[in-house]
């Protein structure tokens, strides 16, 4: 079963072809992603990785968290499940969609 890592502190220069080539000395990586900002393209400094097995995941994590990596000491572990995020406008009590709080 394919495991998923998570990789924070990663260079702002850091694309997806650098991040797999980090972790092939450890196994078969499944999927590679750098997440970028969506408005300027730029990498946000995290990525996600997924091995093919959980021993591949242990030795990546094991081999590559705390490794000086362009300057940078980076951080591997799993990944946690992505938590469900509410949708814009839909916060409780109505926060955050301006007008100032006037009553009528």
């Amino acid at each position: 079963m394919a495991k998923k890592l998570y990789v924070g502190n990663l260079g702002y220069g850091v694309d997806n072809a650098e991040l797999e080539n980090l972790f092939r000395p450890y196994g078969t990586v499944e999927s590679v992603a750098v997440i970028v900002d969506r408005d300027t393209g730029r990498s946000k400094g995290f990525g996600f990785v997924e091995m093919s097995s959980d021993a591949e995941a242990q030795a990546a994590i094991d081999g590559l968290n705390g490794k000086d990596v362009g300057g940078r000491s980076l951080t591997v572990n799993e990944a946690r499940p992505r938590e469900e995020r509410e949708e814009r406008g839909a916060r409780s009590g109505g926060a955050g969609r301006g007008g100032g709080g006037r009553r009528y």
